[in-house]
């Protein structure tokens, strides 16, 4: 004779095993049969939650809004390595355009996809719509005040989470603050946590400072870490990351703070060095093992990538990305044996066309390296069916018709380019050289200049400009 399950236990068990909606459910027919029935409410309350909950620290939205309309004022010309909205303000390490892609705020493309990584601070409303904002999470999800969860603080997240009424949540953590007699460390840190999101960041550093004078916490440093990122002050972002590195010692998260930072920065180098530190401290952490990995591949060490890489395939991540960046490494470091297979079964991963996009363009690469131009042509168009916005499919496309002596159809394919990525010097380059061999150098000029504020260093771009201000003055 077998016996049911009681309701709230059967409820729990479904929390426990992430069936949110399935306990919500059970819950709301437990409270028809007992409305003040306090457990089964905090049980809904959390399960509605856990189903929209994003980790806070992680993510930085950045509405349209707040990207263009930004009242913080900053330096306009902030001293070398001390601000992550200008671009280039630090060179320490950091790697050539020519060699690493950037990305359109002029820092080197990372390489571990996580939110605002890829796209900056875009400069113009048409670069802000284009941005992707994402609300994945580059850090495991953790459940860090490690308090016991009561119908308050239960209430606190629904609202925050689930409904996103800001307003509200702050008004219930106001009150609660002032019931705890403004003793109670994590009501301060949900009112910072409200003040970040409406954008009032000196309060919110207010808040996180007042809660980690009453209690030092993880979660606590990396909230005030990240006000003091969007107040664009990285240095004191570092600072802050090292003393929580002196109360806890070996923490994987404030160590991948100060690699992230560094790496924002340029300074791949002191990146490197602490990614190593968290991998000592966590051999399994993808971010950390991806980065270098990136690394070393841009350092024109493949051989060495692959190896992270391979490292990543063994721990169970298996897809697209990964496999397309072994494909890479394999042809680079001549194990050409298993670059087409990679290739194919990054495709076959491939969960949405910029992927397979990107997986194209880089076979385009590998045709090109073995000399076969047609297959590189197909290539790059395959990669422009999935994604008509791929300015790199774009510029290497029109270099092949310049080759085949298509000169008009090159030249629209790099004005294309150039108006998809204006932070690439390569279109605008390859369209001012164009331009210079069929005459036109007043074009060739404003591109050679556009090429110049992209990538100040590329010699090639600076002879081109000195060889046309002297047909200018002989004019």
């Amino acid at each position: 004779m077998g016996s049911e399950m009681e309701p709230l236990l059967l409820a729990w068990s479904y929390f426990r095993r992430r069936k949110f909606q399935l306990c919500a459910d059970l819950c709301t027919q437990m409270l028809e049969k007992s409305p003040y029935d306090q457990a089964a409410w905090i049980l809904k309350a959390r399960a509605l939650t856990e189903m929209v909950y994003v980790d806070e620290i992680d993510v930085d939205q950045e509405g349209i809004a707040e990207i263009i309309l930004d009242e913080n004022a900053i330096a306009q010309v902030p001293r070398p390595g001390t601000s992550l909205k200008i671009p280039g303000t630090n060179q320490t390490g950091g790697p050539s355009p020519a060699v690493r892609p950037v990305t359109q705020a002029g820092r080197p493309i990372t390489g571990f996809l996580r939110p605002s990584t890829q796209s900056g601070r875009p400069g113009t409303m048409e670069q802000a719509i284009r941005t992707p904002r994402t609300a994945y999470t580059a850090r495991p999800i953790t459940s860090s005040s490690g308090r016991f969860v009561r119908l308050g603080t239960a209430l606190f997240e629904y609202i925050f989470h689930h409904e996103n009424d800001v307003k509200t949540a702050l008004d219930l953590a106001a009150l609660s603050t002032e019931h705890s007699q403004y003793k109670d460390w994590w009501w301060k840190v949900q009112i910072g946590k409200c003040y970040y999101r409406l954008g009032m960041y000196r309060e919110a550093e207010k808040q996180f400072k007042s809660a980690l004078k009453q209690q030092e916490m993880v979660d606590t440093f990396l909230y005030l870490a990240k006000v003091y990122i969007s107040l664009d002050q990285p240095v004191t972002a570092l600072n802050l990351f090292k003393q929580g590195l002196d109360k806890f010692p070996g923490e994987v998260t404030l160590l991948c703070g100060i690699a992230r930072i560094y790496e924002e920065m340029n300074n791949i180098s002191s990146a490197s060095e602490y990614y190593k530190e968290v991998l000592k401290q966590d051999s399994t952490h993808v971010e950390a093992i991806a980065c270098i990995g990136s690394n070393h591949f841009y350092s024109d060490q493949p051989e060495i990538a692959l190896r992270f890489y391979r490292r990543l395939l063994q721990m169970g991540v298996y897809n697209c990305q990964l496999l397309n960046n072994l494909g890479l490494c394999c042809f680079y470091a001549q194990q050409y044996d298993m670059t087409l297979t990679s290739f194919e079964r990054a495709l076959s991963l491939a969960e949405n066309e910029e992927e397979a996009a990107d997986v194209w363009y880089n076979l385009g690469h590998i045709a090109v390296g073995i000399g076969d131009t047609n297959l590189a042509h197909q290539c790059f168009r395959l990669a422009l069916v999935n994604n008509n916005s791929h300015a790199e499919a774009y510029n290497n496309l029109a270099v092949l018709e310049m080759r085949k002596g298509h000169v008009e159809q090159a030249r629209a394919l790099l004005q294309t380019a150039s108006s998809l990525a204006p932070h690439m010097y390569e279109p605008h380059f390859n369209f001012a050289t164009i331009s210079d061999k069929i005459g036109d150098l007043q074009r060739s000029y404003v591109a050679a200049r556009k090429s110049e504020a992209a990538f100040p260093d590329h010699v090639d771009t600076q002879h081109l400009i000195t060889q046309l201000k002297q047909h200018f003055a002989m004019l």
